[in-house]
């Protein structure tokens, strides 16, 4: 008989695993990332072991001494990872024998590769949440300050791409500020459900050690163990739920890169991208492309394809675990990897856009942008919203036809299409005048803009 080449399974076997198959099997490349986690695992796993009396205090010191100068190796570069050995976990340990002896094997002892990768990916995820919540939070930081430096810089608002009404910058890019506290909402929201330990169940039906679940769960920093062994090895909906919140977030950062890709373009010329931000073209020397905010943009699709993965791997499997588990942390890294570079480049680069002030004001000041304040205007003189919307709609028609705003026609002009209209008309004509006119909770009046943005860094200092 050939010699099974694993011993952490090999015993039941006569023949050694297929070379290929030992490769396709193994998922040690990618896995390996979760090393530092899966040491604290084995090391609180240890110390409750050695409590409850299954280890001596002296296996426990050696284990943990023998896990920390693996770590050590790791992180210097000196740990050689085995495809022969799987995965993270057998790795480890079997580096743990070498350098321990005989004690290293009785580390696994009430547990099982199920629960020790659940609760490997759930650490993991947790440090990594903790990351994005910061990285959206700086990415916070740099669009409220710069919202306060534009509050009263005036440009056309858009609905369906067309000029709409005047608002100001800071007020735009305070709309991005709230959708980013909704993802982090979200993210924080997600870690609640991630923070429970799955640690103690075992294969599958929990294990017949003495253990201490709530012991482990404490040295862990979890909320609690989990409550049931079956779901304990085999849930991944914190993976999925995780992956969906990062689909909004890339979604969010897919929006407003399209607005700065837009507003950066001659055709706009809103504004001015840091140049380190940028790259050019090969044959056209003109060019300052954009590419960061195009990339995140490109980068939203591949998110959401992982969570599409994600909900496909899960979709019909029967408890408890099963092998396509091992595919949920391809996707779940990747995700990880690209919503922080993403976020990172936002919040490196957004406090230095600058903005062409003077364009945006004279990109308002066309289309009519005026044409409601000017029907809110009638109604204040008493007449019916509707009529008001009907006499305003044909002084557009006629500014159209004479190639002239709102705020350009005269006095004259302006009565032909209703006698109510006298001089002060010409206050809220004015693109100051409209922005400053809502002057409320959530409108674009500067003063306004400012006091959000106030509110906004006060909950960025109660986070």
């Amino acid at each position: 008989m050939s010699q099974p080449t694993n011993s952490a399974w090999g015993g039941r076997f006569s023949e050694a695993t297929d070379a290929f198959v030992q490769r396709f099997t193994a998922s040690v490349e990618f896995d390996q990332r979760m090393y530092a986690q899966d040491i604290q695992g084995s090391v609180a796993h240890a110390t409750m072991l050695a409590k409850v009396g299954v280890l001596t205090e002296q296996e426990r010191d050696d284990i943990i001494q023998g896990l920390t100068e693996i770590k050590a190796d790791i992180e210097a570069g000196n740990f050689e990872w085995s495809i022969e050995l799987e995965d993270v976990h057998m790795n480890i340990e079997a580096a743990l024998t070498k350098k321990i002896g005989i004690t290293g094997k009785k580390l696994h002892t009430g547990r099982s590769r199920n629960d020790q990768v659940a609760t490997d990916i759930r650490l993991y995820m947790r440090d990594e949440i903790d990351h994005l919540s910061s990285e959206i939070t700086r990415l916070q930081s740099g669009l409220i300050e710069l919202a306060e430096k534009e509050a009263d810089t005036i440009m056309p608002g858009f609905t369906h791409l067309q000029t709409a009404q005047p608002v100001t910058f800071g007020h735009h890019l305070l709309a991005w500020n709230e959708m980013l506290e909704r993802d982090y909402a979200r993210l924080q929201d997600c870690r609640k459900r991630t923070n429970i330990m799955p640690l103690g169940a075992a294969a599958l039906a929990g294990t017949t050690y003495p253990i201490d679940r709530e012991m482990t769960a404490e040295l862990l920093g979890f909320d609690a163990p989990t409550e049931n062994s079956l779901d304990s090895v085999s849930d991944r909906d914190f993976a999925i739920e995780f992956t969906a919140a990062a689909s909004t977030i890339m979604m969010h950062l897919s929006r407003f890169s399209e607005e700065l890709v837009l507003w950066a373009s001659a055709q706009f010329n809103f504004i001015d991208l840091p140049d380190r931000f940028c790259t050019g073209s090969s044959i056209m020397p003109q060019k300052k492309n954009p590419d960061v905010p195009e990339l995140v943009r490109g980068k939203a699709g591949r998110i959401f394809g992982h969570l599409i993965s994600l909900l496909t791997l899960m979709k019909s499997q029967p408890l408890a675990y099963n092998k396509d588990n091992q595919e949920d942390k391809e996707p779940l890294f990747d995700t990880i990897d690209n919503v922080s570079g993403s976020l990172r480049s936002f919040a490196d680069m957004m406090p230095h856009v600058k903005s062409n002030k003077e364009v945006m004001r004279e990109a308002a000041l066309r289309g009519f942008s005026t044409a409601t304040d000017l029907a809110d205007y009638l109604v204040r003189k008493g007449v019916a919203f509707r009529d008001s919307h009907e006499i305003v709609g044909s002084a557009v028609g006629y500014g159209v036809k004479t190639g002239k705003d709102l705020g350009e026609m005269s006095l004259e002009e302006l009565q032909q299409f209703g006698e109510m209209i006298t001089e002060d008309v010409f206050d809220v004509l004015t693109l100051e005048g409209s922005v400053s006119a809502r002057d409320h909770l959530g409108g674009t009046a500067p003063k306004q803009v400012l006091a959000a943005a106030k509110r906004a860094k006060e909950r960025l200092a109660n986070r």
